[in-house]
C-alpha cells in the first residue's frame, strides 16, 4: 500500500507541474500578444513614422506564436522548448524596434526578459542580459543617433526587471520544494498513521477480550469485536440485569463497572454477572485504566471486559466437589475416633496396645481436624475458617515431632532430615494447629527433594519472635511460582500433586496466631520457608 501511494504521488506532482507549463506559456505569450495587438491597433489608425512591413512582419510572428502556444502540447515536450517561444517573441520585437528607431517599441522587451529570468534561472537571466545589450549596441550602430538617456536607460530597466523577476522566481521555486516537501511529509505521516490505526484495529479485533476507550466527554473513540460479542451474550452490559460476584446478589446501576469507570473510578478485575436467567447467566472481569494527557488532566479511560464465566463455573464445581469429599469424610472418621476411644478404655486392653490405639486416636482426632479446614477453605470464602486455641508452647518439640513421624518417608525417597539447628525456643500458638503447619512444610520439603537430598529444620527466638525454618535442597520455583504459591489450589509446576490446598491453610493458621509464612526459592537449588510466631501472648508484649 506505501509503495502505490508513493507511485502515484509523483506521478501526480508530475502532471501538475507539466499544467502548471502549459498555462504559464499560454499566458505568457496571451499578455504579449494583448499589448502587440493594441499596438499595431495604434500603428494602422495613426501615421506610422517608420519600416511598416518590417514592423507588421514582428507582429505577425508575435500572433503566430500565440497560435502555437495554443496548439502546441508543451506538457509532452521538453521544458527546454518553452524557451522558443519568448526568444522568437524576442526576435519580433527586435523587428519592430528596428521598424521604428527611436521609439518605446523595446519595452516589449520586458515580457520575454522576464519570462526567460523567471522560467529558466541563470542562465536565463544571463540570456536576457546579452539580448538587451547586443539589440541596443545593433540599434544604435544602425541608426547613428547620439547616444542619449533614453537609449540607455530602457534596456538598464528591463535588466533590472529581468533580475527582480529571477529572484522573485527563485523564492516562489524555493518556498514551492518546501511546501512540497512538507506535503511529502505530511503524506508519508499520514500513511504511517493509517498503517498503525489499521494494524491497532487488527489486534484488537484478534483478541478475545473486549476493549473500549471513552473519552473525557463520555464518547466512545475505540472499540473491538469482542466487546461486542460479549455485549451480544450477556444481552448488553447497561441494560441486562446485573448481579454481584457470587452470581445472586442485585448490583445497583451506580455500581455496575461501566457506569463507576464513566464517574473517573479505576479498577482491577471488577467481576459482575449478567443476564436475567440464571442459567444462561454470564461472568465478566472487567478492569478500568484511567488514561491522562500532557497536561496530566484526565483524558477518558479504558475498559477491558473478560468472559470468566466458566471459570468461575469450574472453580465453583471445585469447591462444591472437595466439599462433598471432606463431608463425606468426616462420619468415617468421627466413627472411627469413637471406637478408638472405646478399645482404649477397655480394660482388657494390652498396655503396649492401648499406646499404638492412643498415636492412632491423635492423628484420626488431626485428621478430622484437617478435613474441617479443607471443608472451609472450599467454601466460598476467601481464607480457611480455622479455630485456634494458643498458649505457651515449646516449639523446638513440636519440630523434632514433626521430623519424626515424617522420617519413614524421608528415609523412603533417601532423604536426610538435619535437626542440628533446633534450639529451644518458646512460643504463643496452638500446638495441633502449628503441627499441622511444620508437618505441610516438612512433607512437601521430603516430596519435592531430590532423591539422597537434605532436610534441615531450625528453631530461634529474635526480637520478640519465634521463628522456625524448613529448607530444603529441591526443585525449587520461579519468582511468579512464589508469588502465587499461598493461592488456594495453586499448584507449582506440572509434577506437584494435591489439591493445593496446604499451604494456603497453613498461612491462614499462621495469621489467626498473629504471626506470617514467607518462602525464598531458586529454581534448581531448594526453597526456604519461615514461620514466626509471638514469643509470647501479644498483650504481654505490648504491655
Amino acid at each position: 500500500m506505501g509503495r502505490s501511494v508513493g507511485a502515484r504521488a509523483p506521478r501526480a506532482a508530475s502532471d501538475a507541474s507539466d499544467l502548471a507549463r502549459d498555462r504559464a506559456v499560454l499566458l505568457n505569450q496571451i499578455l504579449l500578444t494583448a499589448v502587440v495587438f493594441i499596438v499595431a491597433g495604434l500603428a494602422v489608425v495613426g501615421s506610422f513614422a517608420g519600416d511598416a512591413a518590417l514592423f507588421f512582419l514582428g507582429v505577425v510572428l508575435v500572433f503566430a506564436l500565440a497560435g502555437a502556444t495554443l496548439l502546441v502540447p508543451w506538457n509532452r515536450l521538453h521544458p527546454v522548448w518553452v524557451a522558443v517561444v519568448p526568444a522568437l517573441d524576442g526576435v519580433a520585437i527586435t523587428l519592430m524596434q528596428f521598424a521604428a528607431p527611436g521609439t518605446t517599441l523595446g519595452l516589449l522587451w520586458v515580457f520575454p526578459a522576464t519570462w526567460l529570468a523567471a522560467s529558466f534561472g541563470l542562465v536565463g537571466l544571463w540570456s536576457v542580459i546579452a539580448a538587451m545589450v547586443g539589440v541596443n549596441v545593433l540599434v544604435f550602430l544602425s541608426t547613428g543617433d547620439p547616444l542619449g538617456a533614453m537609449t540607455v536607460l530602457v534596456p538598464v530597466v528591463l535588466v533590472a526587471v529581468a533580475v527582480g523577476s529571477h529572484v522573485a522566481a527563485s523564492r516562489s521555486t524555493a518556498q514551492r520544494n518546501l511546501l512540497v516537501k512538507q506535503s511529502d511529509l505530511l503524506r508519508r505521516l499520514l500513511e504511517t498513521t493509517r498503517l498503525q490505526e489499521q494494524t491497532v484495529t487488527e489486534v484488537l479485533d484478534a483478541v478475545d477480550f473486549g476493549v473500549i476507550r471513552v473519552g473525557r466527554d463520555g464518547r466512545v473513540a475505540v472499540t473491538n469485536d469482542a466487546h461486542a460479542r460479549l455485549q451480544r451474550a450477556v444481552g448488553g452490559e447497561g441494560t441486562a440485569p446485573a448481579f454481584r460476584d457470587d452470581g445472586v446478589t442485585p448490583l445497583p446501576d451506580d455500581e455496575r463497572p461501566l457506569e463507576r469507570a464513566l464517574r473517573g473510578e479505576g479498577f482491577d478485575d471488577a467481576v459482575a454477572w449478567f443476564g436475567s436467567d440464571p442459567a444462561t447467566r454470564r461472568a465478566l472481569s472487567i478492569t478500568a485504566r484511567r488514561l491522562v494527557d500532557d497536561t496530566g488532566a484526565d483524558a477518558g479511560v479504558v475498559v477491558v471486559s473478560r468472559d470468566v464465566t466458566t471459570e468461575l463455573l469450574a472453580l465453583r464445581a471445585r469447591d462444591e466437589l472437595v466439599a462433598s469429599v471432606s463431608h463425606e469424610l468426616r462420619t468415617p472418621l468421627t466413627s472411627i475416633i469413637g471406637y478408638l476411644d472405646l478399645a482404649i478404655d477397655a480394660p482388657a486392653t494390652p498396655t503396649d496396645v492401648r499406646r499404638d490405639l492412643q498415636v492412632a486416636e491423635r492423628n484420626a482426632e488431626r485428621l478430622l481436624l484437617i478435613v474441617g479446614d479443607i471443608l472451609a477453605a472450599s467454601s466460598s470464602a476467601a481464607t480457611a475458617a480455622t479455630s485456634v486455641e494458643p498458649r505457651m508452647v515449646a516449639v523446638q518439640d513440636i519440630v523434632a515431632a514433626s521430623a519424626q513421624a515424617l522420617r519413614p518417608r524421608a528415609d523412603a525417597r533417601g532423604v536426610l532430615v538435619h535437626l542440628d539447628e533446633v534450639r529451644p525456643a518458646t512460643g504463643w500458638a496452638d500446638p495441633d494447629r502449628l503441627r499441622q503447619v511444620v508437618d505441610n512444610l516438612v512433607a512437601n520439603a521430603v516430596t519435592y527433594n531430590r532423591e539422597g537430598g537434605h532436610v534441615h529444620l531450625a528453631t530461634a527466638v529474635d526480637a520478640g519472635w519465634t521463628r522456625i525454618v524448613v529448607r530444603d535442597t529441591g526443585q525449587g520455583m520461579s519468582e511468579d511460582e512464589c508469588a502465587r504459591l499461598f493461592q488456594r489450589y495453586y499448584r507449582a509446576g506440572a509434577q506437584v500433586t494435591g489439591t493445593g490446598l496446604g499451604l494456603a491453610i497453613s498461612r491462614d493458621i499462621v495469621r489467626q496466631l498473629g504471626g506470617e509464612i514467607t518462602v525464598t526459592s531458586a529454581v534448581g537449588v531448594g526453597s526456604t520457608f519461615a514461620v514466626k510466631v509471638p514469643q509470647v501472648e501479644p498483650s504481654e508484649r505490648l504491655s
